[in-house]
C-alpha cells in the first residue's frame, strides 16, 4: 500500500535511494559511504518536507518512495539554512574544480541553488521517485506520482518538474507514458528536465 512517510521509514528510504542511485542501478560501494547519495537526494526532503513524502509499503518495510517539494526556491533556502550545516559536519567541502565522482556529488550537495532555473518558475514543485527493482512496472509508480501531485497541488503548486539522467532509458519511457514532457532550459547539466501539471 501507499502511505505517508513516517520517521521510522528513514533507513528504508536511504536503502532504496542508494540501491537505485546510479541511473536506476545499484550505487552501493561507489563512494566512501553509502549514505552520500541519499544525503543529497532523499534526506533533505524527508527532513524538511515530510508532508509531501509517501512510501510504498509491502507489509514489512518501505520498498519505494516519492518525495519532493511544493516550492523549489523555498526548499533550496531551507536546505541551505537547516540541512547543509549538518552535512558540513559529515563531509568535507569540495573544491571549485571537482576531480573525482565523489567530489562532484559533494559539489551537488553543497550547491542546492543548482536546482533554480528561470525556466522552472512556472513549475515550482519537483519530485524524486524510486522503487526497488522488484516493485517496478506494477503500476505503483504511476499511483505514487498521482498522490504526490495532489499533495503539492493542495499546497498551491500548479505544475511540477523532475530531472532524469539521459542514460536512464527506462525512466524516460515511464515518464513519457505518464504525461511528462521535456522542457528545454539553459545549462541543465547532465540532466533531462520534464514537467507536467499537478492537476
Amino acid at each position: 500500500m501507499i502511505r505517508p512517510y513516517q520517521a521510522r521509514d528513514r533507513d528504508d528510504v536511504y536503502d532504496i535511494c542508494v540501491r537505485t542511485g546510479a541511473a536506476g542501478r545499484d550505487a552501493r560501494g561507489l563512494f566512501s559511504t553509502d549514505e552520500l547519495i541519499p544525503d543529497i537526494y532523499a534526506g533533505p526532503y524527508v527532513e524538511l518536507e515530510p508532508e509531501h513524502a509517501y512510501v510504498l509499503d509491502n507489509g514489512e518495510r518501505a520498498v519505494g518512495y516519492v518525495i519532493g517539494t511544493a516550492s523549489t526556491p523555498a526548499f533550496v533556502a531551507a536546505c541551505k539554512r537547516e540541512w547543509l550545516p549538518r552535512m558540513r559536519l559529515r563531509y568535507d567541502l569540495p573544491g571549485e574544480a571537482p576531480v573525482t565522482r565523489e567530489q562532484q556529488k559533494l559539489l551537488d550537495m553543497f550547491s542546492p541553488e543548482r536546482l533554480l532555473h528561470p525556466e522552472l518558475a512556472p513549475h515550482p514543485a519537483h519530485l524524486h521517485i524510486d522503487l526497488l527493482p522488484e516493485y517496478q512496472r506494477g503500476g505503483h509508480g504511476r499511483a505514487m506520482i498521482g498522490i504526490f501531485l495532489a499533495s503539492v497541488a493542495a499546497a498551491g503548486a500548479r505544475s511540477c518538474h523532475l530531472m532524469v539522467r539521459p542514460g536512464n532509458a527506462g525512466a524516460l519511457v515511464f515518464y513519457a507514458k505518464t504525461g511528462w514532457r521535456e522542457l528545454a532550459i539553459e545549462s541543465p547539466g547532465d540532466w533531462i528536465v520534464l514537467t507536467r501539471p499537478t492537476t
